[in-house]
């Protein structure tokens, strides 16, 4: 997933285009996000006792991760990110690689995220 819980993103369709905000939550099965204070719907509750008033409670519902773009740190572009493969590790015991330690960068000035 290349895009994380606290990244900042920009929206890049549906009714919030052009907004940015704050990861809350990301779905990784479902390639969903929720962006704090974006997206916002509401849900009609009924009331719950007699003589109690309904409500209406607002609250942001997940994106497709298609439709927001990550904001670099760095340069302050929405960018697409890429992964670098910044080291390898080497278990010392058997000699044999391990694993590659990757590090996502920004596309357009290549810096890391």
């Amino acid at each position: 997933m290349k895009i994380k819980t606290g990244d900042k993103v920009k929206i890049l369709a549906g009714k919030d285009r052009g907004k940015t905000g704050k990861v809350m939550q990301v779905f990784v099965k479902d390639q969903r996000l929720v962006v704090d204070g974006l997206n916002l719907l509401i849900k009609h509750q009924r009331p719950q006792r007699q003589g109690e008033k309904g409500q209406r409670i607002q609250f942001p519902a997940p994106l497709n991760i298609s439709n927001v773009a990550l904001i670099c740190p760095k340069c302050g572009h929405a960018t697409r990110v890429g992964y670098k493969v910044v080291a390898t590790e080497v278990n010392k015991e058997s000699g044999k690689k391990v694993r590659n330690v990757k590090s996502r960068i920004c596309r357009k000035c290549q810096e890391a995220i």
